[in-house]
């Protein structure tokens, strides 16, 4: 396969091909967050319902992008990853709809809640496409020896919409209730076409038949240390705002914004580390870095520890996503570079899918702080998983181009 490559190597050049994209990542993320930290609080607070409904919610949207991983990958390798990025973006303004078909339902909080499922989904499946899609055009443009970076910085720009979403949220669920989230979700995604209509999109890859058993054995044991650090990740935006405002830890909605910060932080400080040192022996320490920021959330006694302890888990998060990625991706087949993201990343969803719902039900009988602790507990077994893929195959540096 010829690879489309930058003129040049230097990391200007890199991000300066990334920026569109990071453009139309950051802005189909920024609805995802302005709903984080309102839907807890409309679901437990104007429906009435429990901690179980509310992670049956929140984890709606990663089971549908679990769905959608593997043919939102096969769909940006055959028929291009920009049209991959549109539907996306057309399901989200979709969802975005059925936000405010469930408000025709208030009356009925298990009606509503059912149809907030529904969206959820939906949302979840623009998503996979607009992200995996996104991923794998980052990666044609900037080639093997800046899979990191590409990953990373694509990864920056999703957890800076989390970072602005959650004030941006709260002030709009604060003032004008649930609608002005749902009328967010459906407008602002049908914008961010218009701004990604002009970029030239890559040729699709060209290969005779999708392998999919080869490509999910080559990403297994990545996608499983994945899975394991992503529980907190999961935590955090389902039920740290929820936490924050139980323990009286005002304001709560600073909770997730400082874990997005601390992220964003991270990914712009050593966004490349991952590329010049190995992956695996990136997500080991900062595996066990999110780790130790979720125990401090789940058992602070104080709320600035509690604070410190959000900023630590999104610093520690940040480069566990990346460093596996690197692993994952150079073990996958080259022709299959956007299914191999997507079967990555579905190791996430199917964590979130069937972990998040089941962490509200233990959360309604040990109590929310229990979900931080698990969390910690999941993210020092992703460092194990880390350091034996660092032991199995070690990792050679690129030579400069």
């Amino acid at each position: 396969m010829a690879e489309a490559t930058l003129p040049g190597s230097a990391p200007r050049s890199v991000a300066a091909a990334l920026a569109p994209l990071m453009a139309a990542v950051f802005v189909v993320f920024l609805v995802t967050g302005v709903a984080l930290p309102a839907l807890p609080l409309h679901v437990h607070d104007r429906l009435g319902l429990g901690a179980f409904a509310v992670g049956l919610v929140g984890g709606s949207q990663f089971a549908a992008s679990l769905v959608s991983r593997v043919w939102s990958g096969a769909f940006s390798d055959r028929r291009g990853a920009k049209r991959a990025v549109t539907l996306g973006l057309v399901m989200a303004a979709c969802a975005g709809l059925i936000y405010l078909a469930s408000l025709l339902f208030a009356g009925s909080p298990y009606v509503s809640a059912a149809i907030l499922v529904a969206g959820r989904g939906l949302l979840g499946g623009g998503e996979s496409f607009v992200i995996v899609g996104a991923q794998s055009w980052g990666l044609t443009l900037g080639g093997p020896k800046h899979t990191g970076k590409v990953m990373a910085w694509l990864g920056m720009a999703m957890y800076t919409a989390f970072a602005a979403g959650a004030p941006l949220g709260s002030a709009l669920f604060a003032s004008y209730g649930f609608p002005a989230i749902a009328l967010a979700t459906a407008l602002v995604p049908v914008a961010t076409l218009a701004a990604i209509a002009p970029l030239q999109p890559v040729a699709p890859k060209p290969y005779a038949q999708l392998d999919l058993g080869k490509v999910a054995r080559a990403v297994a044991v990545p996608g499983l240390g994945l899975a394991f650090a992503s529980i907190g990740f999961g935590g955090m935006t389902t039920f740290s705002v929820l936490t924050f405002a139980e323990r009286g830890w005002r304001p709560a909605w600073l909770s997730f914004t400082v874990f997005a910060l601390a992220f964003v932080l991270a990914r712009l400080w050593l966004g490349s580390l991952a590329d010049r040192i190995g992956g695996a022996k990136v997500a080991l320490t900062f595996a066990l870095i999110e780790a130790a920021g979720l125990a401090l959330i789940g058992l602070a006694p104080w709320a600035w520890l509690g604070f410190v302890g959000a900023a630590t888990t999104g610093f520690g998060y940040s480069l566990v996503f990346p460093g596996l990625a690197v692993e994952a991706v150079r073990r996958a087949p080259s022709e299959s570079q956007g299914l191999a993201v997507g079967v990555y990343t579905a190791f996430l969803d199917l964590a979130l899918g069937i972990v998040v719902p089941a962490l509200g039900l233990v959360a309604s009988f040990a109590g929310l702080g229990s979900v931080f602790v698990i969390g910690a507990a999941l993210s020092a077994s992703a460092a194990f998983v880390a350091a034996r893929l660092a032991r199995a195959q070690p990792f050679l540096p690129r030579p400069p181009s």
